[in-house]
């Protein structure tokens, strides 16, 4: 399924994050900061601030921190809205850099939502429960002012802010978020575990159990980061397909469900059923056309057509043909990671990376903002900046950036920035990187073998990596097929994975 074929016709992805905190209420960075780091790598954004919790537990010793920053950061909110809205405006840009202004609002009985307005007006919200929630964005609605209230980290048990399903009502809630820097929600195992102080997650609150009970919804990522860096590379990002990025247009996307749910790798991924996209609802048939084609972001490891909550297909690299080397020409994607060293030492990186002998077709910033959840976990300076990846030139021929990395907190998490450039040049090309003065290169055809790296210095330095540049059968794959039988109620999804842990979850198509 080719872009100017079927059901995407005319449609391109726009890349956003509906879900992340600054200073603005708890959290760290300024708000400007959070605008100035959106802006390096995403097409729409809402910033958002905590604002109410109806249901907070009672008072005592144990939690009484955590009850105190909520409080203080809610009051926060209430004291900086109206100049918060002021710079939302003079910050938005119609059609390149779209912001929706939002807050988020705790329930410990029916799940935590974060609000999006449509536009660039609307005021906090404080309701007494999700009922009175509902009941007032179905006033504002009938007053022509439209929203979503988005389920977010729903996997939480029942109870302690995961989502009661019971109380889900897709007029407000088009899609749900499948994971953040909480974990991924998607079903009872999976790769990205809830490991916050918050708790494990549980059946009855994930998104299997959710579509399993009939509801109908797409899949968001949101990175729900707290130190003004919308976005962070790898804790969740939302593809929408859409004519342009317009404010209209991505809303209209968003109610439809054409949406994708990404953990962090730019994934194209086009998903449909009987010629109509991901996120429709469509007549119960004898015969399913399924269509998928997905243009990755590093190399694919497999590629799962879930139905019904099972797994009806995978695809492998055994399914893909190898490509014969008939030109010397190469298109392909090469990802610079830069960071390690000590822990608790930053690094400040001064970065040009480029290509000798062919071209640059598109650039892909992969900055991280820093690996906090929660106000108690770090505290900030006065003045602090916390946009500190910037992007200073792009040509064909090179990109230049600057960026701080940070050593790896634990032998499992990176924190590693890093810049993905798409490559059109020969195997005998040169690949190079100029990083704080010192030069690394090497040939496309050295890389295509495998990654190289080098550090700083000699012991526990700062260090980069040009991880292996994928061959063109492993960035692109289509498969189209029938399902036959007799069904009722369905639902599908695309699930893919990357050699590189980054993945993609097409919203379903349900069949009813």
């Amino acid at each position: 399924m080719n872009a100017s074929d079927g059901p995407f016709s005319g449609l391109k992805p726009f890349y956003g994050d509906m879900h992340n905190h600054c200073g603005i209420s708890y959290g760290h960075g300024s708000l400007e900061d959070a605008i100035s780091n959106a802006r390096e790598q995403l097409d729409f954004v809402s910033i958002t601030g905590h604002a109410h919790w109806p249901d907070m537990p009672e008072p005592e010793e144990r939690i009484q921190y955590i009850i105190d920053f909520h409080e203080e950061g809610f009051a926060r909110l209430k004291t900086v809205w109206a100049e918060m809205m002021a710079t939302l405006r003079e910050e938005n840009s119609e059609g390149e850099f779209v912001i929706f202004p939002g807050f988020e609002v705790h329930f410990c009985a029916t799940g935590d939502r974060n609000m999006l307005y449509k536009d660039l007006e609307g005021e906090i919200l404080y309701p007494n429960d999700l009922a009175d929630l509902h009941a007032k964005l179905s006033e504002l609605r009938k007053a022509g002012r439209d929203s979503i209230a988005q389920p977010h980290h729903v996997g939480y048990r029942t109870g302690t802010r995961g989502i009661d399903w019971d109380s889900f009502d897709p007029a407000f809630a088009p899609f749900v978020e499948m994971l953040s820097m909480h974990g991924c929600s998607e079903a009872s195992e999976n790769t990205r575990p809830f490991l916050h102080s918050m708790g494990p997650s549980d059946w009855e609150s994930t998104i299997a159990c959710g579509l399993e009970n009939g509801h109908i919804f797409g899949f968001s990522g949101g990175t729900d980061h707290h130190s003004g860096h919308p976005g962070s590379y790898g804790h969740g990002r939302t593809a929408v397909w859409a004519e342009n990025g317009t404010r209209e247009v991505i809303w209209e996307a968003l109610y439809a469900r054409r949406m994708v749910a990404l953990t962090g790798d730019r994934i194209d991924l086009k998903f449909s059923i009987n010629g109509e996209p991901m996120g429709s609802v469509i007549p119960a048939s004898a015969k399913r056309e399924i269509e998928i084609d997905v243009g990755a972001g590093g190399a694919i490891d497999c590629v799962d057509l879930i139905r019904n909550g099972s797994l009806l297909k995978r695809f492998s690299q055994t399914d893909i043909e190898p490509i014969e080397e008939q030109s010397e020409s190469v298109r392909t994607k090469i990802h610079l990671e830069l960071g390690w060293g000590a822990k608790h030492r930053s690094t400040e990186w001064d970065v040009e990376f480029g290509v000798e002998g062919g071209r640059i077709i598109n650039v892909e910033p992969r900055f991280r903002g820093l690996e906090v959840v929660s106000p108690a976990e770090r505290d900030s300076e006065a003045g602090e900046s916390f946009y500190r990846s910037k992007v200073h030139e792009k040509t064909e021929r090179s990109v230049k950036f600057e960026t701080v990395s940070n050593g790896n907190a634990t032998n499992s998490t990176s924190a590693t920035q890093g810049m993905c450039i798409e490559v059109e040049m020969p195997r005998g090309g040169k690949v190079f990187a100029v990083m704080n003065g010192i030069r690394a290169e090497h040939s496309l055809s050295d890389l295509m073998h495998g990654a190289r790296s080098g550090s700083l210095d000699h012991t526990d330095a700062p260090s980069w990596r040009f991880n292996r540049a994928p061959k063109p059968e492993e960035l692109n794959w289509s498969f189209s097929f029938d399902d036959e039988g007799e069904i009722e109620d369905e639902f599908y999804y695309v699930r893919v994975r990357q050699t590189n842990d980054q993945w993609a979850w097409s919203s379903p198509v349900f069949l009813r």
